[in-house]
């Protein structure tokens, strides 16, 4: 074999590699995992506190949780496209469908946990959470959040990262 093909292969693997690779990387940006509260946050940087209930459902699988109410056309539209995802991932990865509003602990926490921009607090409320590499190397809780409707193409790639990311980590956290 030359040495032409074999670096042709090479190459062509690792090009293989990056692109199946999470398509999101660990920072503070709007397109980012966060593992502390995010740009633009008024507590950008610092440690995000996350509930019990969340770092156990982690143990075993990424979180999408949704809280929204049941009449609102954003969240209407954004539980039929949490629904299309979960069709396709549903054994992959948790899902907590909560209502805001109801009286579920969970869902009045998630706001003052999650909420993107930590200002006013629009529902529906989607959250995505699995387990990434910090900076230092050490697995960590990775999140990301948005306030209103999505495309079911933009949730389906962050939960499929989400799926993807949590296989890789999972062996390394030390919850």
């Amino acid at each position: 074999m030359s040495c032409a093909l074999i670096l042709g292969i090479i190459v062509a693997a690792s090009l293989v590699a990056v692109a199946s690779a999470a398509g999101r990387s660990v920072g503070s940006g709007p397109d980012d995992w966060w593992t502390a509260y995010p740009d633009g946050h008024p507590d950008a940087g610092s440690e995000v506190d996350h509930p019990r209930w969340v770092l156990d459902i982690l143990r075993d699988r990424p979180l999408l949780i949704l809280d929204h109410s049941t009449n609102c056309k954003a969240c209407i539209e954004q539980e039929a496209a949490a629904e299309a995802v979960l069709e396709d991932h549903r054994r992959d990865i948790a899902f907590e469908n909560l209502i805001s509003g109801s009286g579920d602990f969970r869902a009045e926490e998630l706001f003052d946990v999650y909420d993107p921009d930590g200002g006013k607090q629009y529902i529906p409320l989607t959250v995505v959470l699995t387990l990434v590499e910090s900076s230092d190397g050490k697995v960590v809780v990775g999140w990301h959040s948005v306030e209103d409707a999505t495309s079911v193409e933009w949730l389906r790639s962050l939960v499929r990262d989400a799926i993807e990311l949590h296989g890789e980590n999972v062996g390394g956290w030390d919850a």
